[in-house]
């Protein structure tokens, strides 16, 4: 069982990897974005981190929710909601249990990539943060390890795509040989779950 300890060390993780791979997340973000996706989420990340020194809440769906809410109002552009919704959705589908399962918190991430599919309009395939979430998830029945791994190979299958969605789309065939940087901060969220998990 989680306790409300293990997300807030998930969260921890997440926001040191962002810390060190910004600078590779907005150099990705250069040619077919705002050449900010780095910076802002950077921004967010630490934001996170310091209101859950602050205020450390005590369920795990409490953390996820008070990172979602810190992520829409410190991090600009699509990725802040898409980020928000995604963790404030896993979030309130945990409830106020104290404790929860590994099968709880992967039928929590279901919810909270579909929240964030509806809120995008966006599908596997469209060169979005779902190229690396959709496998990631899908592969936690087998092991966090399993979703790292898959999430990884999302992100890096965004390359051949073109995009369909968000600020790249505009791009058309040029956004062709890229990869997406929402994919690839995806991978570094689950990266960072299955190194907590251990």
């Amino acid at each position: 069982m989680r306790d409300a300890d293990f997300f807030r060390r998930w969260m921890t993780a997440a926001a040191a990897a962002v810390e060190r791979e910004a600078d590779r997340l907005t150099e990705l973000d250069s040619p077919i974005g705002d050449a900010d996706h780095g910076s802002n989420m950077l921004r967010g990340f630490t934001a996170v981190r310091a209101a859950l020194e602050a205020e450390p809440p005590a369920t795990p769906g409490a953390v996820l929710q008070l990172a979602g809410r810190t992520l829409i109002s410190t991090v600009g552009g699509a990725s802040g909601p898409l980020y928000g919704t995604l963790l404030r959705r896993t979030g309130k589908e945990l409830g106020e249990a104290s404790e929860v399962s590994d099968e709880e918190l992967r039928e929590a991430l279901y919810a909270g990539v579909g929240a964030v599919a509806r809120l995008g309009g966006s599908a596997p395939g469209d060169k979005t943060m779902l190229d690396a979430l959709v496998p990631g998830v899908t592969a936690l029945s087998t092991s966090y390890r399993a979703a790292s791994d898959a999430a990884e190979s999302g992100a890096l299958a965004t390359v051949p795509m073109r995009a369909r969605k968000g600020r790249a789309s505009y791009l058309g065939e040029r956004s062709i040989g890229h990869q997406d940087p929402g994919a690839t901060s995806s991978a570094l969220l689950l990266a960072a779950l299955a190194d907590v998990a251990g």
